[in-house]
């Protein structure tokens, strides 16, 4: 038996999030796990669990996200695994929105899940209502006009070590709403024949192409999502920065009314070890 660790990239668009799920009548939904468990089990002959960092909702992407999953002991299709080019066998049986960016083989005893110490997600804001580039249609909400100066003070009273049970979804609850959120920082992806920073000058009327990076120890369900739209409401003059104050220590979103950012607009960029 070895163990095979994946580091896999997604646009997605076309997947119902990374964890296998069924609905009514036993129909099987598309997600990134159940295809990679797919083309596994063609190449094997028999099925391998595939384990993950964590999920990603319906519609978000990654850039590298990490698996892992254990070759089986018994009798396969693959005699020998020493050698045996896994990325190049992924990619003949996967759709073209995933892509194996390495796979490696590694101790027994790495799990991509509980050996994870930090994750790193961006969301990608377009600060105009009339109309978006295509290019980054699928990749961007198009919020419309907020102020840089408040979106940057209402980020600013976020990070730390924190109940964060006021940014968390309905769904999957945790027993242990703490998390540590290192920091949230804004950067300019830039459009083409555009520079990719804002003008000298900016006083945030200007930026039309935005994105902030979260980096945390780990986030709850729909956690990033929330949080950047409690600082899209914020910009937006909806709701003031300070209102945080009253997320943490109410511990739901009565709080304060803002929306839940849609999950086109997130990416996974990097899971940390």
């Amino acid at each position: 038996m070895a163990r095979i660790k994946l580091t896999v990239a997604y646009l997605g668009t076309g997947f119902a999030g990374w964890q296998i799920q069924s609905f009514n009548q036993g129909a099987v939904a598309r997600t990134v796990q159940g295809v990679l468990e797919e083309a596994l089990r063609l190449i094997l002959g028999v099925p391998v669990r595939v384990h993950s960092a964590g999920r990603t909702d319906a519609g978000v992407h990654a850039d590298r996200q990490v698996a892992h999953f254990d070759t089986p002991e018994k009798e396969c299709r693959v005699r020998r695994w020493s050698g045996f080019n896994w990325q190049s066998a992924l990619h003949r049986l996967l759709p073209p929105d995933i892509s194996i960016l390495k796979a490696e083989e590694v101790p027994p005893s790495f799990h991509a899940r509980f050996d994870c110490t930090g994750k790193v997600y961006a969301y990608h804001l377009w600060l105009e209502r009339n109309y978006i580039p295509p290019k980054i249609r699928a990749f961007a909400w198009a919020c419309g006009t907020a102020d840089f100066n408040r979106m940057q003070q209402a980020a600013n009273m976020l990070p730390g070590r924190r109940d964060f049970a006021g940014f968390q979804n309905a769904g999957s609850p945790q027993a242990d709403t703490v998390r540590t959120l290192y920091s949230i920082t804004p950067f300019f992806p830039g459009l083409p024949g555009e520079p990719a920073s804002p003008p000298a000058n900016a006083d945030g009327r200007q930026i039309r192409y935005l994105a902030w990076r979260f980096h945390g120890d780990g986030f709850l369900k729909q956690m990033v999502r929330n949080l950047m739209g409690f600082i899209v409401w914020a910009g937006q003059g909806k709701i003031q920065p300070e209102d945080a104050g009253s997320l943490f220590a109410g511990k739901h979103r009565r709080a304060a009314n803002f929306p839940t950012a849609p999950a086109w607009g997130l990416t996974l960029t990097d899971v940390l070890y």
